[in-house]
């Protein structure tokens, strides 16, 4: 059985989003860290937006790999965002979908927010998961 995706009729429905996620009976759930497009040495290899939402889902995905989960195991998701406006949230939308192998992030519970800036400078976006793991 996998995570549970719900959207009553009472609350709004967007592609790619779910009002309430349900893990499986008996799962177990994981939080993993703020990922974000540093790679494994520390580095931000480009300052580009685009590229770094790219970069920080692929660091999602080795992290759910490393739990033996994939993208169809997330819960929900955190995505903190510096300078958010609606142009960039577009711009996050239009990279999240191409992110992993050209296919979208499946629909979780997530939320997006703004902030003024992240733990480094050069940093535009972060993000939080939770999974259902065995």
């Amino acid at each position: 059985m996998s995570v549970q995706h719900i959207n009553p009729d009472s609350l709004f429905k967007l592609d790619g989003f779910a009002q309430i996620s349900v893990p499986p009976p008996g799962k177990r759930l994981a939080f993993i860290a703020g990922q974000t497009a540093l790679n494994t040495n520390f580095q931000l290899p480009s300052t580009d937006f685009h590229d770094q939402v790219v970069r920080a889902f692929q660091n999602v995905a080795h992290a759910l790999d490393a739990l033996g989960a994939t993208t169809a195991d997330v819960v929900s998701m955190n995505f903190y965002i510096v300078g958010l406006s609606d142009e960039k949230f577009q711009r996050f939308t239009a990279a999240m979908n191409v992110a992993l192998d050209g296919k979208p992030f499946p629909a979780n519970a997530s939320s997006v927010i703004g902030v003024e800036r992240l733990a480094l400078t050069g940093l535009e976006i972060e993000m939080t998961t939770v999974v259902a793991v065995d």
